[in-house]
């Protein structure tokens, strides 16, 4: 990647990063299901403009069935999971977790999809369960407290947004993906707006948490997808995702300058060590070959 790309590459990871201090900081004013609706309703009509700049309105209509359950599955549900998170997990706690993704995605298209897992997947995968385990251990209890169900909705958020992935790539490939992005919003809020009238805030948010999900709409979702995009094209799909390695480092760097969140040493080595599971597990790392023997005459 060119310095270019390597800054669009940092400046992504920051903005995904700061939507958990959003999400953190007003989720408590709107609901966790409220608050999304309006997210994800905003960065669709942030992204129409674009759409018929580039002509590509005819592909969303041609696939509105595909792109609807992206946007149930890719947004609206996991959205509202990890919103509802927030609620009793810090704003870095919630990025680790989400970290989990690429190895929901890898399980699920071994299950679904019979991709097979290499050898470095399954020791990234198992690490990862490792690194999930250390992180949530001292703080999920059995009695079904408020922290327990954070974590579990944390972790399913991950879950759905692998579903969505390996959807996307059996249903969606070749589809021009600021459609799928657009339409995928827009068929979000239409499936949230029910449920977000029916648990609407008694009291109207304040102005700032208006602010908030407005920026985390058009700057966290819409300018953030179009930038992400635009690595997948320049820097190829492969660099553009290691931005999955960022986010909790800047999720955890945010929630402490913002917000004085505390991040403990045990909750760092946990993240390391979930990192380095989704990085094997990816294939962004690998384990060193075998060197074979050589027979001598």
């Amino acid at each position: 990647m060119n310095n270019r790309n390597i800054f669009d590459l940092i400046l992504l990871a920051a903005l995904w990063g700061a939507s958990f201090l959003f999400m953190r900081v007003s989720v408590p004013e709107f609901g966790a299901v409220p608050m999304m609706m309006v997210r994800v309703a905003l960065a669709g009509l942030f992204l129409l403009p674009f759409v018929w700049w580039k002509k590509r309105q005819q592909v969303m209509i041609e696939k509105v069935v595909p792109i609807s359950i992206v946007g149930i599955f890719n947004s609206a549900i996991p959205f509202s999971l990890i919103a509802y998170s927030t609620l009793y997990v810090t704003a870095g706690f919630a990025s680790v977790l989400n970290a989990a993704t690429p190895m929901c995605a890898a399980v699920i298209a071994y299950l679904w999809l019979n991709q097979r897992l290499t050898r470095s997947a399954v020791i990234g995968l198992f690490i990862g369960l490792v690194g999930v385990v250390l992180l949530v251990w001292d703080k999920i209890g059995f009695s079904g407290d408020e922290s327990t169900f954070a974590i579990l909705a944390g972790l399913g958020g991950a879950f759905f947004y692998g579903i969505a992935a390996n959807y996307s790539k059996k249903r969606l490939a070749g589809v021009d993906a600021l459609a799928i992005t657009t339409g995928s919003q827009i068929s979000a809020a239409i499936f949230l707006l029910p449920m977000a009238v029916a648990w609407w805030p008694a009291q109207m948010p304040s102005i700032a948490s208006w602010i908030n999900v407005v920026v985390l709409a058009i700057v966290c979702t819409g300018f953030a997808q179009i930038l992400y995009f635009r690595l997948i094209d320049q820097a190829g799909a492969a660099n553009a995702t290691t931005v999955t390695f960022l986010i909790p480092v800047f999720g955890m760097v945010w929630g402490g300058l913002f917000l004085d969140e505390i991040v403990t040493l045990d909750t760092l080595l946990a993240c390391a060590v979930i990192l380095a599971g989704t990085g094997l597990t990816t294939g962004f790392l690998k384990l060193p070959l075998k060197k074979k023997a050589v027979n001598k005459a």
